[in-house]
C-alpha cells in the first residue's frame, strides 16, 4: 500500500499517515460562511483538500473515506447582508450556498460526504455548551456563555502562542461579562431582529468556533483522521476548536493530523479590494477562464507555499491542458495512476511534482509516431492526471477546450483523423511538388483555431487559443 505522508501543524513534522481506522478514514475541512460569492482565495483550499480527499479514496478505497466540510449559514456578516439588501436570510444563504457548490463544481472539486449545515446542529451546539459549563470549562455572563481558556492548559499548543503572547499581541475584546480577556463566545443572545434558538441561557445563536466542534463530533466522532483549511484559520478559529472539543469530550483527541494550506497572492501582490485585484471565482469564469485551469494554476504550487495568481501561469497552464486534452480521451478509464504521481501526491500533496511527471509522461507519449503510440500508456497518463481532478470526463470540465458544437470526447479522435488526411496529403505533396492541397488543409484548421505542427517525425494538431470544433466538420 502506498505510504502517505503529511506534515502535520500539530507537531510541525511531516509523518507518516495512519488512519485510526482504516476501513472509516475521516477528514473534517472548515468551509465558507455563505454571503457572497467565494474569491479565488477561498477556492484554494477547496483544491487542496479535494486532491487529499481522492488521494485517500485511492489508497483506501471509496467506500472507506468520510469527508465532511461544513457551511457556516448563521453569521453576523450574513445578518449584515440581509438588513442592507432586504432579503431574507434564509433566502440569501440557500442561493450563496447553491453559488458556492456551483463554482467549486467548476474547478472540478468533488462533492464531500456530508455537508452540514451549522443551523441543522444548534440543539447538538447547546448540548455541548451545558456540557462544557458542567464541567467548569464555561461560563455564563449577561446572556453570553463563554469558555474559560485557561482552564485548557494546553491552550496555544496547535499554533504555538503562549496565552500571554496572544493578549499582548492581538485585539481581544474586553467586555464586562468576561472573566479573562481571551475567553472567547460559546453563546450569544440575539435581539428580536436577529436569528435566535431558545437555550438554557436565553434566546440566542452559537459563536463561531462552536460549530465546527459540534459537527465534527456529530459527523465523525469524538477522534477522527484529518483537520483542514487555511492557515489563517489556525488561530484562533482551529485554536478554539481544540480547547473546547477536548475539554468537551476528553475520551478522544478530536483530530490527529493537522493541514493548513498557505494564502494566495495576485500578481505577486496580497488580494485586496483597495488594490483592484479582489476577485472571485465566478468573475475568472464569466471572463472566461475555465475552471480547470484555475485548477490547474492552484496546483502548480505546494499547498504550504504562498501562492501566486497571474495572468501568464493561466495562459501556460491552459496553453498545457490543450495539449494534453488533445492526447487523450478522458472518457477512457481503462487506466491507472503512474505510480510516480501516486507518491508525488502522497508526499505531503506534492502536486507541482505530480504536474513535473505528467509533463514527463506527455513528452514520452508526443514523442513517438501517431501509430505507435501505446494506448495502455495515454490511458495510465489520463488516469495519472485524473487522480489530481485533472482530465476529467464531466459537464464542468474539459469541454472548453474543445466547444459545444461537437461532442467534446470525440474531438481527440477527429483530430487524430485529421492528422492522418494531412499526412498523407503532405506525402503525395512532397512527390507531386503541389501543396496547396496542404495548405487549404492547413489553412482551413489555422481557422478553426488548430495549431498545425510538422516535423519529420510526422504530422501533430493541437487545439489552440479561438478553437471552434464546430468549424471542423466537413474537413475529412
Amino acid at each position: 500500500m502506498t505510504t502517505i505522508r503529511l506534515h502535520n501543524n500539530r507537531t510541525r513534522r511531516k509523518e507518516v499517515f495512519e488512519p485510526i481506522d482504516a476501513q472509516n478514514v475521516r477528514m473534517y475541512v472548515c468551509g465558507p460562511t455563505v454571503y457572497d460569492r467565494a474569491h479565488i482565495g477561498n477556492a484554494r483550499p477547496v483544491v487542496v483538500f479535494d486532491v487529499l480527499y481522492r488521494l485517500l479514496r485511492h489508497v483506501y478505497g471509496t467506500k472507506h473515506v468520510t469527508y465532511v466540510r461544513n457551511f457556516t449559514d448563521v453569521d453576523d456578516k450574513i445578518n449584515a447582508r440581509a438588513k442592507e439588501s432586504g432579503r431574507a436570510i434564509g433566502e440569501i444563504t440557500a442561493e450563496t450556498t447553491q453559488w458556492y457548490l456551483d463554482d467549486m463544481g467548476a474547478l472540478g472539486a468533488l462533492e464531500p460526504n456530508a455537508m452540514p449545515r451549522a443551523t441543522q446542529y444548534i440543539p447538538q451546539m447547546v448540548a455541548m455548551i451545558e456540557k462544557l459549563i458542567a464541567d467548569g470549562y464555561a461560563y455564563e455572563g449577561d446572556g453570553h456563555v463563554l469558555f474559560r481558556v485557561r482552564k485548557y492548559a494546553k491552550y496555544g499548543a496547535l499554533s504555538g502562542r503562549s496565552v500571554d503572547d496572544m493578549i499582548a499581541g492581538s485585539r481581544v475584546e474586553v467586555a464586562p461579562y468576561k472573566e479573562d480577556p481571551m475567553d472567547f463566545v460559546l453563546w450569544k443572545p440575539s435581539s428580536a431582529d436577529l436569528p435566535g434558538w431558545d437555550s438554557p441561557w436565553g434566546r440566542g445563536r452559537p459563536g463561531w468556533h462552536i460549530e465546527c466542534s459540534a459537527m465534527s463530533y456529530e459527523l465523525l466522532g469524538e477522534s477522527f483522521d484529518i483537520h483542514g483549511g487555511g492557515n489563517d484559520l489556525m488561530f484562533p478559529h482551529h485554536e478554539n476548536e481544540v480547547a473546547q472539543s477536548c475539554c468537551a469530550h476528553p475520551e478522544g483527541e478530536f483530530a490527529r493530523y493537522w493541514l493548513h494550506n498557505e494564502m494566495l497572492q495576485v500578481e505577486g501582490k496580497k488580494m485586496s479590494k483597495s488594490l483592484g485585484n479582489f476577485f472571485t471565482v465566478r468573475d475568472l469564469l464569466d471572463q472566461g477562464v475555465p475552471g480547470e485551469v484555475i485548477r490547474f494554476v492552484f496546483l502548480s504550487t505546494h499547498y504550504r507555499k504562498p501562492m501566486d495568481w497571474t495572468a501568464k501561469k493561466a495562459a501556460e497552464a491552459e496553453a498545457t491542458l490543450r495539449k494534453w486534452r488533445s492526447m487523450a480521451n478522458p472518457a477512457d478509464e481503462s487506466g491507472l495512476p503512474d505510480q510516480r504521481v501516486v507518491d508525488a501526491i502522497a508526499d505531503d500533496l506534492n502536486t507541482s511534482g505530480a504536474i513535473s511527471v505528467l509533463h514527463e509522461m506527455a513528452k514520452s507519449i508526443q514523442s513517438r509516431q501517431r501509430i505507435d503510440v501505446d494506448q495502455a500508456e495515454v490511458a495510465n497518463f489520463a488516469a495519472s492526471a485524473r487522480l489530481l481532478g485533472l482530465l476529467s470526463d464531466n459537464a464542468n470540465m474539459g469541454a472548453w477546450v474543445f466547444g459545444g458544437a461537437v461532442e467534446a470526447m470525440s474531438v481527440p479522435l477527429l483530430l487524430k483523423d485529421l492528422e492522418a488526411t494531412l499526412s498523407d496529403i503532405r506525402v503525395k505533396a512532397m512527390e507531386t511538388k503541389d501543396f496547396s492541397e496542404v495548405d487549404r488543409l492547413k489553412a482551413a484548421l489555422a481557422a478553426a483555431g488548430v495549431e498545425v505542427r510538422m516535423s519529420k517525425a510526422g504530422v501533430e494538431l493541437l487545439p489552440a487559443a479561438g478553437f471552434d470544433a464546430a468549424k471542423l466538420e466537413g474537413l475529412l
